[in-house]
């Protein structure tokens, strides 16, 4: 979906402030065009773990969701973090409280678990886990699980599926799933292929498989900006949140990108990325909030497997 564009007063107090404040501006590739063209950087969850783990910035502005922003304070407990809008959440977090896996794996104690955790879930499911992964890496980490003890990934049932598929890994996985993805699906797909037939299509693994069956490749949204950049077709029907379209655009302005639509509209939307404005990072910068906090004790064990994750990608 097109954004107005912001008001040059308004980039300009945004970057007046940075300055001020020794802020960096980190944001996923989902934000909206204005934030991610203001952005220092704009990725996906793996390369903005990176990012925040290595700026020497005092305030890091967290353009994505809350648990992005949690990450980042992880990975930098003595620094201040802020986020647009306290209310951008995720449904792949809230799938999977930390009481109800906390207590899933009490009752089943026995089977001593090794718990992969996908980077969108709470502090509280990190902190539980003993590596966390991103759709950029989750095949490679989970190739580096111990042979001798089963899997549970938590929380995206669909990305853990393909996983399996990538890696002939099983696995028990939690049934959580992002509200968009899921969304998309092979009829909507069907119905946009047959009105570009010479397109590929490239979808994002949180998908249902019978999407990802219809793409012709599945992979994370950094890994989508090298696949369209290469594709030897012109048209490209890209899967995944529409905020997405946006970077790919500027990166492969000779490609005509399609976006891929849902049975409800004619591309996807992620009603907690899109929670965040120009407006709303103007102010969070001004005010230095709202800032996510946590204890000393929670950062310490939910760094413990994200740190693992940033070394065993490496591998």
């Amino acid at each position: 979906m097109a954004t107005a564009a912001p008001s040059i007063d308004l980039k300009e107090e945004i970057l007046r402030l940075k300055k001020e404040k020794n802020a960096i501006i980190l944001a996923h590739n989902y934000q909206v065009g204005p934030i991610q063209d203001i952005a220092d950087y704009v990725g996906d969850s793996l390369g903005l773990a990176y990012k925040a783990q290595a700026t020497d910035a005092d305030v890091i502005a967290f353009c994505g969701v809350h648990f992005m922003a949690e990450t980042a304070k992880i990975l930098n407990p003595h620094k201040t973090v802020i986020l647009p809008d306290r209310n951008a959440g995720c449904s792949l977090e809230e799938s999977c409280p930390d009481e109800a896996l906390e207590k899933f794996l009490n009752d089943n104690a026995e089977k001593n678990y090794y718990v992969i955790a996908y980077i969108n879930c709470s502090a509280g499911v990190k902190a539980l886990c003993d590596v966390i992964c991103t759709s950029g890496n989750a095949v490679n980490i989970v190739n580096q699980a111990p042979e001798d003890r089963p899997i549970l990934f938590v929380p995206d049932a669909n990305l853990g599926g393909w996983v399996m598929e990538q890696t002939g890994r099983k696995m028990d996985l939690w049934k959580g799933s992002c509200y968009l993805h899921v969304e998309f699906t092979r009829e909507s797909i069907q119905k946009i292929k047959d009105e570009y037939p010479d397109a590929l299509v490239v979808a994002h693994p949180e998908c249902v498989q019978a999407v990802r069956l219809l793409a012709d490749e599945v992979c994370s949204t950094e890994k989508m900006v090298h696949y369209c950049k290469n594709a030897p077709a012109q048209n490209i029907i890209v899967v995944t949140e529409s905020g997405m379209l946006h970077r790919l655009q500027k990166e492969c302005p000779e490609k005509n990108l399609i976006p891929g639509p849902t049975d409800h509209c004619a591309c996807g939307d992620c009603r907690f990325m899109k929670l965040n404005t120009m407006e709303k990072l103007r102010d969070c910068l001004k005010n230095l909030s709202p800032q996510v906090e946590m204890s000393p004790e929670l950062c310490e064990k939910a760094e413990r497997p994200l740190l693992r994750m940033l070394e065993q990608s490496k591998k």
